[in-house]
């Protein structure tokens, strides 16, 4: 197994350390026994809401999928024990109380059913698979939660690499036996989604979508003349019986493999972390440029390391 630390510029200009797993031979030759879904089938996506878009898929995900994806996280787990299981929170701040969740980030196309799931992803929404970030998995305990937030940036320095987040695919592994609902409390007419008692109350805030194994729910951020939707503000909310596993793959407006070249400089030639060195290194210069490098207005950390300036 390939085990790579990277660093990810998020919402606002926070940036948060995030494991991303790599393929080993054991794990190609698990993916290989793993059944798929029968080829995608439009008569099982229901739109739930139109303001904003909201589109469930039932059944998006094969059983075995969602093992298989759980099985990758839990299996680097095992193997890495004593390594911490990084607790990633990207709202808006960085590492703040309104994200509980643990969860990591895989590979592209780490192995094929890693590559099966975003070819269906891409074949759902119509996007390019280089418009979309890494496949991340979450994994939510008993009382963890998201509180609502928005998946499209407030700043323009995340918006350099792909521009906004336009859409999100967000996959159930497990089924919750209570809570754990992706809520929309800005969606129009939500209060008029039929809901009994097997929702939470956190649920009854807004229009509700119950994490069943298997199912995915596509939902935009933007408009369709790409301006944001403040209606697409959503949550998690707390688990209250079981666990809950899920997989959010976030799609942007423009490519998001090939980030923009920034031209070298010989303004503001310096490192601001002794840590620039070893990240320049492990590639981190092309992997996360705007943390990195910077863009228009806003210089990067590590730039004389990127080898961007001239000291």
């Amino acid at each position: 197994m390939r085990l790579r630390v990277v660093l990810l510029a998020l919402a606002a200009t926070a940036v948060v350390l995030v494991l991303l797993l790599g393929e080993d031979d054991d794990d190609a030759a698990a993916a290989a026994v793993v059944a798929p879904v029968p080829p995608f089938n439009p008569s099982r996506v229901k739109a739930v809401s139109w303001q904003p878009r909201i589109f469930v898929y039932k059944g998006f995900l094969s059983d075995d999928e969602c093992d298989h994806l759980v099985t990758l996280v839990s299996e680097h787990r095992r193997r890495r024990r004593r390594r911490p299981w990084w607790r990633t929170r990207h709202n808006q701040s960085g590492y703040s109380p309104g994200r509980t969740s643990t969860g990591m980030f895989l590979n592209k196309r780490q192995d094929p059913v890693v590559s099966r799931i975003e070819e269906r992803i891409a074949a759902w929404t119509f996007l390019p698979q280089e418009n979309a970030e890494n496949m991340q998995i979450l994994r939510y305990e008993h009382g963890q939660k998201y509180e609502p937030h928005f998946d499209y940036f407030h700043d323009k320095i995340n918006q350099v690499r792909g521009g906004h987040r336009y859409a999100t695919v967000l996959m159930y592994l497990s089924t919750v036996d209570k809570g754990g609902e992706t809520v929309f409390p800005n969606a129009k007419g939500w209060e008029s989604q039929p809901k009994d008692d097997t929702f939470s109350e956190c649920a009854h805030q807004g229009l509700a979508v119950k994490p069943v194994k298997g199912d995915a729910v596509l939902f935009f951020s933007l408009h369709v003349d790409g301006v944001p939707d403040p209606l697409s503000l959503h949550g998690s909310c707390p688990v209250i019986q079981g666990e809950k596993w899920s997989a959010p793959k976030w799609i942007h407006v423009r490519s998001y493999e090939n980030p923009p070249v920034v031209p070298k400089d010989t303004r503001g030639c310096a490192d601001k972390s002794e840590h620039c060195a070893e990240w320049a290194a492990a590639g981190e210069c092309g992997k996360n440029p705007v943390y990195m490098v910077g863009a228009e207005g806003a210089p990067g950390q590590c730039r004389k390391s990127c080898n961007v300036c001239d000291s």
